[in-house]
Parts: C-alpha cells; sequence; structure tokens
C-alpha cells in the first residue's frame, strides 16, 4: 500500500507521523493532504528519513550531483553528495551520464540520509549510445527493466519525461522553433527518438504501465518537463504549456491509481510570470506539488546564476512552489564542484525561506522576528542561534574580528543600535518584560 492508497483509507503511517513532527502539523493535516494529493511523502529508504512536499509545509530545496561524459569522477560526486547534504539540502537528485551508473546510483543513495531522486532517460539514453552511437536505438522494454531497477536500489522519487510526445513535438514544430532551441537533455533525446522512429513516446503511451512500477515501490512519480524553457523570450510558449497540460492530465491518473505524483517546471521565466506559473500548474493539476527547475529570470547572469535563481525561487515559493531546485554558479557554464554545490544549496535555502516568511507567515517568521530582537539588544551568541547559516556567520566574525564587547566593526563608536538605546532605554526594558 502506498502512502496515497493509508492517506485515502483513513490511516496515519510512520511517516505522516514524522513529517508532522518536523512541520509542527497535526498527523491528521498530513493524512489529509496527501489523501487529496496536495502532499507527497519522499522516503528514503536507505535510511528511514521522509520528506514532506506540499501545501502547507516548508518550502523544500533539492541538490543535484552525478557524472558526465567530461568529467567522471565518482568519489567527487559522492563528496559532492554529502557535501549538499551538511549543507542543508532536504533531497538529491542523481544525475550520471558516464562511468558505471548502476554503480555511482548504489554508492550516492548508501552515502546519504537524504531522498535520492534521478532522471532515468539519462542512463537509458547513455547506454544506447555507448552501444549503438544512435539514441533512436532505444528499446522501451529496456527503458522499463532499467526503471524498475532504478526504483528496486531505493530511488525515491523520479523525473519522468512522460508529456514530450508527438502532439507537444508538432506544436514546437508549429510555433518555429524557440529562441533558447531544447535545453532538457532527456527531453531533446527522447525528441530525437520519436522523430527518427515515428512512433510514440513510450513513457506517455505506456503510462499506466509505469505507474504501476512506481507504485510497486512508492516512488514518487516527478512528472517531468522536458519542454521548459530555456530562455525567458520562451517562457509560455505554446510546447511548454501543451507539455504542462498533457502532465497535469497525467498526474490526475497517477493519483487515481494510487501513485503518489508532482509535477515540474518551468526553467527560464521572466519576473512577471512566475506567480502565473505556479498558479496555472497548480490549478490545472489539481494541486499535485509543484517542484520548481529555477526559475531563472533572466539569461545573462552566468557565473552568478545561483543569485539568479534565487530571485526566481523566493518568488516562486511564495507563490505556492513547493521543491526548489538549486542552480549552482556553475550553471551553463560548467559541472559545479564542489564549492559550487554549498554555494548553490545554501543560495537556493535563503530563497525558499524568504519566500516561506510570506507563504507561511506567523510560522516561517518566527525566526526572523527572534533575529531583530537579539540584534536590538546585541546579543550576539543568541543572533547566531536563528541565523540560516550560523557557522558561516562565526567564522566571519572570528576571522575578522569584528565584534569588540558589543558593537561590530560595520558601525563602530557610531552603532545605532546602541546609540538609540540611550534614549530609548525605558522604552525597551518595557517591551523585554512583555515578550
Amino acid at each position: 500500500m502506498t502512502e496515497l492508497e493509508a492517506a485515502r483509507a483513513g490511516q496515519i503511517t510512520p511517516a505522516m507521523q514524522k513529517v508532522a513532527e518536523e512541520e509542527g502539523l497535526s498527523p491528521e493535516f498530513i493524512r489529509d493532504g496527501v489523501a487529496q494529493g496536495k502532499i507527497v511523502l519522499i522516503k528514503a529508504r536507505q535510511s528511514g528519513r521522509v520528506v514532506g512536499v506540499g501545501a502547507g509545509l516548508t518550502t523544500k530545496v533539492n541538490a543535484s550531483v552525478g557524472t558526465s561524459s567530461e568529467l567522471c569522477d565518482p568519489e567527487l560526486e559522492t563528496r559532492k553528495a554529502k557535501l549538499a547534504e551538511r549543507a542543508g539540502a532536504d533531497t538529491l537528485m542523481e544525475l550520471s551520464a558516464a562511468g558505471d551508473i548502476d554503480a555511482i546510483r548504489r554508492q550516492i543513495i548508501e552515502a546519504v540520509q537524504l531522498p535520492v531522486g534521478n532522471v532515468p532517460l539519462y542512463q537509458a539514453f547513455c547506454e544506447v549510445l555507448r552501444k549503438y552511437h544512435d539514441p533512436a536505438r532505444l528499446e522501451p522494454e529496456a527503458l522499463f527493466e532499467l526503471i524498475e531497477r532504478q526504483c528496486a536500489d531505493g530511488i525515491a522519487f523520479m523525473a519522468i519525461h512522460c508529456g514530450i510526445n508527438l502532439f507537444t513535438i508538432e506544436r514546437l514544430k508549429n510555433q518555429g522553433y524557440r529562441y533558447g532551441g531544447l535545453v532538457s537533455k532527456g527531453g531533446s533525446l527522447m525528441a530525437q527518438w520519436m522523430v527518427k522512429n515515428q512512433r510514440e513516446n513510450p513513457l506517455y503511451e505506456q503510462f499506466d504501465r509505469l505507474v504501476a512500477i512506481l507504485k510497486k515501490y512508492d516512488t514518487v512519480l516527478s512528472l517531468g518537463n522536458g519542454l521548459r524553457a530555456g530562455a525567458i523570450h520562451d517562457s509560455f510558449d505554446r510546447a511548454q504549456v501543451a507539455e504542462l497540460l498533457l502532465n497535469c492530465e497525467l498526474a490526475e491518473r497517477a493519483r487515481a491509481a494510487g501513485c503518489q505524483v508532482m509535477v515540474e517546471g518551468p526553467g527560464h521565466v521572466p519576473l512577471d510570470e512566475i506567480e502565473a506559473s505556479v498558479l496555472l500548474a497548480k490549478k490545472m493539476s489539481g494541486g499535485a506539488p509543484y517542484y520548481m527547475l529555477g526559475p531563472l529570470p533572466t539569461d545573462v547572469g552566468a557565473p552568478f546564476d545561483h543569485i539568479t535563481a534565487a530571485v526566481g525561487a523566493a518568488l516562486s515559493a511564495k507563490a505556492g512552489a513547493d521543491l526548489i531546485c538549486y542552480v549552482t554558479p556553475a550553471e551553463h557554464l560548467s559541472l559545479p564542484n564542489e564549492e559550487d554545490v554549498v554555494i548553490g544549496v545554501k543560495a537556493a535555502r535563503l530563497a525558499a525561506h524568504i519566500g516561506d516568511v510570506v507563504k507561511l507567515r506567523g510560522k516561517a517568521d518566527l525566526k526572523d522576528m527572534q533575529v531583530s530582537k537579539d540584534r536590538r539588544d546585541l546579543k550576539w551568541a543568541r543572533v547566531f542561534e536563528n541565523l540560516l547559516f550560523p557557522e558561516d556567520a562565526r567564522r566571519l566574525v572570528q576571522e575578522r574580528k569584528s565584534v569588540k564587547e558589543r558593537r561590530c566593526s560595520m558601525c563602530g563608536d557610531l552603532c545605532a543600535l546602541e546609540q538609540a538605546e540611550v534614549v530609548f532605554k525605558d522604552f525597551v526594558s518595557g517591551l523585554k518584560k512583555n515578550e
């Protein structure tokens, strides 16, 4: 029985109980959200960790690691996975496309406590290209066998490109292609497979078979956006919207079958379209959790696209996005290194919190309120306790010897808080008594 089926039967499972405790919510709230398909429980079978993603919960952050044909170092990717976990990622995607992919996947799953996801088309096409040098030689049977093997290994959620099919490819052709092209690796290879073979995408054509495999392992289906925009001027084009429409219909079918599901989107999106992107996906999918890739509101930010994405992610979280995929400084330029991974996770966590301050007002902003009071009172130790990144803050203060007694080197003798305290001391004392 999947978590969705258990919730519909009125049961509160251990996974629901864990998420309720972590989120400070009732188990009944989690159960009802799962039953409605508005919350998914992503479970790490290797560790027992459960991450709740969806309506009413804090916005989660995903980090991605994996080899490429240009840099295949499994040990490096394992270190990056551990660093992502230490930096505060909630989930991890293992996206290797070179080397012994089965072995790398298993190694990374065992190296972390996090739920690990992947994109099965990466391995499928990687192996076909090695053997035949032609993606059109992929056999659907081999693809479904691979998906089951990955689920059996402990993959907790899968980004699967079901909505890129002959219909959506026709929309792409009819609109005269795009400014940014087709930027999804899995999407572009599947498009090539369909066009060369003049056949429908087997993941769409045999969707019920796919759902049955994922349901067997209670692996969460993440409906991938192979036609996501790779340029802000492609946002909301007909091909992208057609795929989103199909994915939302498929989400409904998956839920009806008892499979947990979330929807992905959207890539590069100008600032004024981000909220609409979230609301559209949520409404059409019946409130399925929304997994945001980016979004990047400009195309010229490299090598600072972790900042670009943080701007988009904060707006996305505020609008109701549930899971944010990190972007590193290396985006559009290189496979990220270890430092890039840490920076990417922390930027995404900060963005998610900024959105949650509005989305979950009265809950997510409590630390902000406490930090403000402790800054007012120049209580440095308590300030550090409530920061998102206390170790980094302490290290900066120590390295620069910036705090002497109460004041820091920013204002020195002109410390505004100390000067104000002279005037408002009695008033501040009264505030403290009432807190």
